[in-house]
């Protein structure tokens, strides 16, 4: 409301609708909002010396991710870190765009329903988890599209050269950040990976403004033309933002993302291999792997005020829904 939890997304209504029901049905929130800040080195000082006590909880979810969690039940050291935080002038939603317009929107609404609102209720706060900046992931969110609206082979790829060089991807060439998976590096740094196995491999951009497409069997390695984006705006020179307007846009005619049936979006933990797995499944289908945005990049463009393309970032780690809850 005030602007000190600072957001880098547009919210949909269809989506809010649902969890604004779920939240005010619940009279809870079941999952938290994934909050950001910058780096503070004495709030990290307090954090690490409480992570030397016994846990509360240390279990490791279906998912293979290790959940760890200290209580602080010290009123000194409760009342340093609150002052810590009066400080920091800023947090940023890293994920849960939707969740915290849905808590806010169900606390407005229980405002008008209460007679005696005094600001104290639960309904004015949700729950939220914040990292470090420093501790954070951030993932490709990789794209795929269903159908390539009827161009030929040689039709594509000619559009897409009008704003991109393209090469197709010899992972015998390239850099090894190109290659998928830790195991697979592993592997290949004892000698253990055979030549035929790493021309399965698939491409990972290495930098920004590359991309990796998936095409009719191939790997093609895409890198943005200089002058096809405005590489002074925080926004227009994000690999998302040039994906859109200089390919899924005009060549397949894909306008908004968030409600265009044809594209599909992969998080970046699914690996690379599913992207193929994804288009195979298609007639004449393509996917796109990114590379990941930069916490930098989401912070200047919520300090900026300004959005984020649609499905710009995949952050890890992610706390577990219902593992605390908070009743409203």
């Amino acid at each position: 409301m005030n602007n000190v939890i600072k957001k880098h997304e547009h919210t949909r209504e269809e989506k809010e609708l649902d969890r604004i029901k779920h939240v005010d049905t619940c009279s809870a929130h079941t999952g938290p909002i994934f909050l950001t800040y910058k780096h503070e080195e004495k709030l990290n000082a307090i954090i690490e010396n409480c992570t030397k006590n016994k846990a509360l909880y240390d279990f490791v979810a279906e998912d293979g991710v290790k959940h760890t969690v200290w209580q602080i039940d010290d009123e000194n050291t409760i009342e340093e870190i609150c002052h810590i935080f009066k400080a920091i002038p800023s947090v940023y939603i890293a994920d849960g765009h939707h969740r915290a317009a849905s808590a806010v929107k169900v606390g407005l609404k229980r405002r008008e329903e209460n007679e005696n609102y005094t600001g104290k209720e639960e309904f004015n706060y949700f729950l939220g988890v914040l990292f470090p900046h420093k501790e954070l992931k951030i993932m490709d969110y990789n794209r795929v599209v269903k159908d390539t609206l009827g161009y030929t082979e040689e039709e594509f790829i000619n559009k897409i050269e009008e704003k991109f060089i393209v090469k197709p991807y010899d992972p015998k060439v390239e850099n090894e950040k190109t290659i998928e998976a830790c195991e697979v590096q592993n592997n290949l740094q004892d000698g253990q990976l055979e030549s035929t196995d790493i021309e399965k491999l698939q491409y990972r951009p290495e930098g920004k403004y590359k991309f990796g497409m998936y095409y009719k069997n191939k790997w093609y390695v895409l890198t943005a033309k200089p002058n096809t984006f405005n590489a002074e705006d925080e926004v227009e020179s994000l690999d998302a933002a040039i994906l859109q307007n200089n390919l899924l846009e005009p060549i397949l005619k894909i306008q908004d993302p968030r409600k265009d049936n044809r594209i599909d979006f992969v998080g970046g933990i699914r690996g690379l291999k599913i992207l193929e797995e994804l288009v195979d499944k298609t007639e004449n289908g393509v996917a796109f792997s990114m590379y990941p945005t930069a916490i930098e990049e989401i912070i200047k463009i919520a300090d900026n005020n300004k959005v984020m393309p649609p499905k710009s970032t995949w952050f890890e780690p992610k706390l577990r829904s219902g593992l605390f809850i908070h009743e409203i």
